[in-house]
Parts: C-alpha cells; sequence; structure tokens
C-alpha cells in the first residue's frame, strides 16, 4: 500500500512540475514582450528570461527544447503581431521559426547548470543566442533582442561600451540571479540575492556611461515625412507613383515656409526609403520634380530611391541629389529581406501566392558609403539594418558623424499599429548612443524622429502624417569604446559560454566515469541543485527548501 502511495504521490508532483515549468515558460515570454514598444515595460526584460531559466535549468535537454519553444511561442507571437498586416501565414511561420530555435539553444542550458557561479555562464549564454539568431538563418533576425528593449531604462548606457551585446548581458545577468534566486536551496539564497544586487547596480550605472550630446559643430537637417495613402495594398503600392509626388510637395513647402522665414534654411534634407520607386536618374519627369525641389529648399537631398541594377535587378539606396548637378553618389542597402525584398530559391517557389507580387529581386551593396555634404559625413543604415550590428558599425567607420535611418513602414501600420515602427524606433535610439552620434530616423508614414547621441528623441512625427522636421543637431568626430571594440565584446561573451559549456560537459561525463551522486542526477529530468553546483558539502535539508515550481526533480528523489 505504501508503495502504491508513493508512486501515485510521485506522478502528481511530476504533473505539476511540468505544469509549473509550462506556466513559467509561458508567463516569462509574455513579460518579455511586455518589455518592448508599444508597451515598453523595460525592467520586465529580466523577469521574463528569469522565469525561462528557473524553468529550464533543473531539466534535461528535451524538457529544455519544448519549454523554450513555448517561451519563444508566447514571445515571438505578441511581439511580431505586426507581421499580420502581410497576413497570418507570415506572422506564424517567422514566430514558430524563432521558437525552434529559440527552444534548440535552451538544450545547452543543463550542460552548464551545474557550475559554480552559473549565472554568469546563463548570461553569456543568452548573448549567444542572440548572437545566433541574428546570423542564421538567410541572414538572421535581430529582432527582439534584450538590448532593444532598453531604450528608457538606465542600461541603455552600456551600449556605448559593447554595443547592444553589452545590454543585453547586462540585463541577462540580472535575469540569471534572479532565476538563482528562484531556485536556490535555502543555504544559497542570501548569496544569490547579493549577486542579483550587483547585477542591478551593474546594469542601472549605465546612466552614467551615455555619450556627450555636444559635437566639433552642428548642422540644420530637415526630415521629410510625405506621408502616402492609409488604404492602399501592397500590390497598388508597386504601382502608385504618389509616394514620390508627396515627398516633392512636401520638400516644395519646407521651401516656401524657410522663405517666409518660419522654417529654418537646412544644409540637409532626408528623404525616407522608397521614397521613389522609379530610379530618378533615367526618369525624366522624376529627375525635373526632384530636382527642382532640391533648388528651392537650396539643400541637397538624400533620396530614398530604387535603382535600376543589371540582369532586370534593382537596388534599395540613399542617393545624394545636389541642387545643381543632381544625382551624385549613393548607398546600397545591404541587409536585404528575405521574401520582401528578394525570394530565396526563387526559381523553385518564386511564383507561389503572394511573392508573385516580388518580381524582381534586390541586388545587395557591397559595403558601407559615406555621403558628404560639407562638414556632414552621413552614412545610412536603410530600415531593417538598423538591427544589425555590423552594418551599423560599418557605416560608423567610414568616419560618418551623422546616422541616418530612412525607412518605409507603411505596409506594417495598416492595421492601425505602431508596433513595429516604435520598435525600430527604439533599435535607432540605441545605435545612437552605441556610436555617439545623433540619428536621423525619415519614415513615409511615421514615426519619423530627430535622437540625440545620448538616444534622447529631440522631435519626432505624428503617425499618417505629412511632416517636416527642422533640427539642429552636433556632428561628433569622437568615436565610443563600442564602435572601436566592434564584435570583441561579443565575441567574448560567446567564447565563455561555449567554454562554460564545455566545461560541464566535461564534468558531467567524469561523474559519470567515476560513478559520483552527480552523476545519478545527471540522468534524471534534472540536474543537480545548486548545493550540488555550487557548493559540495551543502547540507541535503537545504535542499527540500526550494520551491515546489521550481525544484529540481531529483530534488523528491524521482527520475
Amino acid at each position: 500500500m505504501t508503495a502504491v502511495v508513493v508512486q501515485v504521490r510521485g506522478r502528481v508532483q511530476r504533473r505539476l512540475r511540468t505544469w509549473a515549468g509550462a506556466i513559467m515558460a509561458a508567463s516569462g515570454g509574455l513579460l518579455l514582450a511586455l518589455a518592448f514598444p508599444p508597451v515598453g515595460l523595460w525592467p520586465a526584460a529580466a523577469v521574463g528570461p528569469a522565469l525561462l531559466l528557473a524553468a529550464i535549468r533543473h531539466r534535461r535537454a528535451k524538457v529544455a527544447f519544448r519549454l523554450g519553444t513555448l517561451f519563444g511561442l508566447t514571445f515571438f507571437v505578441p511581439l511580431l503581431w505586426w507581421l499580420t498586416n502581410l497576413g497570418v501565414l507570415p506572422w506564424l511561420a517567422l514566430s514558430v521559426a524563432q521558437a525552434l530555435l529559440l527552444g534548440l539553444l535552451c538544450c545547452v542550458v543543463p550542460t552548464f547548470a551545474r557550475l559554480p557561479g552559473w549565472p554568469l555562464w546563463a548570461a553569456c549564454w543568452w548573448v549567444t543566442t542572440e548572437a545566433v539568431r541574428s546570423r542564421v538563418p538567410l541572414g538572421g533576425f535581430p529582432w527582439g533582442r534584450l538590448g532593444f528593449s532598453q531604450a528608457d531604462a538606465p542600461t541603455l548606457g552600456w551600449a556605448s561600451v559593447a554595443g547592444a551585446p553589452g545590454v543585453s548581458a547586462v540585463v541577462a545577468l540580472t535575469a540569471a540571479f534572479l532565476a538563482a534566486l528562484l531556485t536556490a536551496p535555502r543555504a544559497h539564497r542570501v548569496r544569490f540575492g547579493a549577486g542579483l544586487v550587483v547585477a542591478g547596480a551593474l546594469a542601472s550605472s549605465g546612466v552614467f556611461l551615455l555619450p556627450s550630446t555636444h559635437g566639433d559643430r552642428t548642422a540644420k537637417v530637415a526630415v521629410v515625412q510625405g506621408n502616402v495613402p492609409r488604404a492602399r495594398n501592397m500590390e497598388e503600392q508597386a504601382r502608385v507613383q504618389q509616394v514620390a509626388e508627396n515627398h516633392i510637395a512636401a520638400t516644395r513647402e519646407l521651401a516656401r515656409d524657410i522663405k517666409l522665414g518660419k522654417a529654418p534654411q537646412p544644409d540637409l534634407v532626408l528623404w525616407p526609403e522608397n521614397a521613389t520607386d522609379r530610379d530618378p536618374r533615367t526618369d525624366v519627369g522624376l529627375r525635373e520634380g526632384i530636382s527642382l525641389a532640391a533648388r528651392e529648399v537650396g539643400a541637397p537631398i538624400v533620396v530614398g530611391a530604387i535603382l535600376d541594377a543589371s540582369h532586370d535587378r534593382i537596388r534599395n539606396t540613399s542617393l545624394l541629389w545636389f541642387p545643381d548637378t543632381g544625382p551624385g553618389r549613393y548607398y546600397a542597402k545591404q541587409q536585404l529581406v528575405p521574401f520582401g525584398e528578394y525570394i530565396p530559391l526563387r526559381d523553385l517557389i518564386g511564383g507561389l501566392g503572394d511573392l508573385q507580387l516580388i518580381p524582381r529581386d534586390f541586388v545587395a551593396g557591397s559595403g558601407p558609403v559615406r555621403l558628404d555634404v560639407g562638414p556632414i559625413h552621413l552614412a545610412s543604415s536603410i530600415c531593417y539594418e538598423v538591427a544589425y550590428d555590423g552594418q551599423v558599425r560599418g557605416a560608423v567607420r567610414t568616419g560618418a558623424n551623422l546616422l541616418a535611418v530612412p525607412t518605409n513602414n507603411a505596409t506594417y501600420m495598416r492595421n492601425g499599429s505602431l508596433a513595429e515602427p516604435k520598435q525600430q524606433l527604439a533599435m535607432s535610439r540605441l545605435r545612437a548612443v552605441e556610436h555617439g552620434r545623433s540619428v536621423l530616423v525619415a519614415s513615409t508614414t511615421g514615426i519619423s524622429a530627430v535622437i540625440a547621441p545620448d538616444g534622447t528623441i529631440v522631435k519626432s512625427s505624428d503617425p499618417w502624417t505629412r511632416t517636416v522636421l527642422n533640427a539642429t543637431v552636433p556632428l561628433r568626430s569622437e568615436t565610443t569604446l563600442a564602435t572601436r571594440l566592434g564584435e570583441l565584446p561579443e565575441g567574448g561573451l560567446v567564447l565563455i559560454a561555449v567554454a562554460a559549456m564545455a566545461e560541464g560537459i566535461r564534468r558531467t561525463r567524469r561523474d559519470r566515469r567515476d560513478g559520483s551522486p552527480a552523476a545519478a542526477t545527471a540522468g534524471d529530468d534534472a540536474p543537480p541543485t545548486d548545493a550540488g553546483a555550487d557548493s559540495a558539502t551543502a547540507p541535503a535539508a537545504d535542499t527540500a527548501s526550494v520551491p515546489s515550481a521550481v525544484a529540481p526533480e531529483g530534488a523528491s528523489g524521482e527520475r
């Protein structure tokens, strides 16, 4: 009878652990989604991953995969809600793909969960997950990195030291110590509690690391948001030429305001991405319209233009247009959007469904290009590129003292959601701090903005309006530590994570070979508790104090 009771109790406890882990993982994903715009509850960026780590730390790899995938689904599905403007299938496909990739990366957490000081290795592991997601597959998808949720947080200043990976690292370190506190035996709670306080203080110290907002000199700029009809769909957008006409008209209105003394004379005018979907170098009418606007406003215009390329392909560019001489140098977008600007395996799938709306592939640019207008040295990160560390860093390293983010968010705003432009704006704010540069965000429909080098929004536009933002911005030549270090901080954190995983695997194999108690536990659904990981002599009674929701399965004697 006693054996039956023990078996029943064991099954109940396993079910409770399963449900507790699932609830924690799902809740963690939802909380992390709330950390990003449009909600912007930035402290949740530490709480969400903490719940995930607490749920998977004492699990086997296959359970960690399931819980990690669940976390990914409840994170990416709401985060990428704006993709429903393209259809339910693209939204769910990308969300599921990212969730599965995160689930696979969660499989390795148990390998280092037994090591002393595991919160440090967990923070490095999180940065590694972001590094992988930012690179694979098809060039990666960096959306949803912890650092991009911190535009209004004191942690933002760490971007000037170690870039977006540095901000993610300090947030992840706080999350890891919180997870350690949740799963720790009583004897270790004070230690992990102290670690949480130190990690939180370290993250908050970023407020002292923000770049100066003063520059070697200043420049007057005008950011033009010409607006487009809200009701158009993607197919019509390929035909209608009103976008270019709107931006020409808005620039000419600015010229009239300058003559009337209502607006300052700009040194440079910035138009958004896709301000014209025709090549203005060869389209006579468009060329005349842009030249007229440039002459009337009395300043060069950086035109978001689609330029013809060889073999019936096109380029997405920022084209410098002078009042007297017309088109000059241009920067061509390097980081193209799969299934948006080119079709992978076009010969096989190019004729399927809505993919027919993309009849020609874009050609990726070969590298960064600096656009010079007097003392202004402008570099451009077109739309999606602002999410990629290397592209923005390469642009700044050309000697740029001003950054532009021309973008076209109209497609993702059709359902009234501002989530996508707000998420992109948060990335632009991080880039301003990361490189100590003013950033000009020019959008066809909003949100356009002028951002100071410390990440502050100086001016911004309302969505779905015709607007011109006039501002005086500092031109800074000093480079931040993040710009100079480049990929070194991220690479170092990834190497530490890999080393921790290797050491964890080595110890597990050694314990199994020696027949130690740790080896027996390693074969269960859970690695050993903190008592086993951090102190070989910790009292056994402490393990019983682990909260039931996150208790390691070995603590109750089941496998």
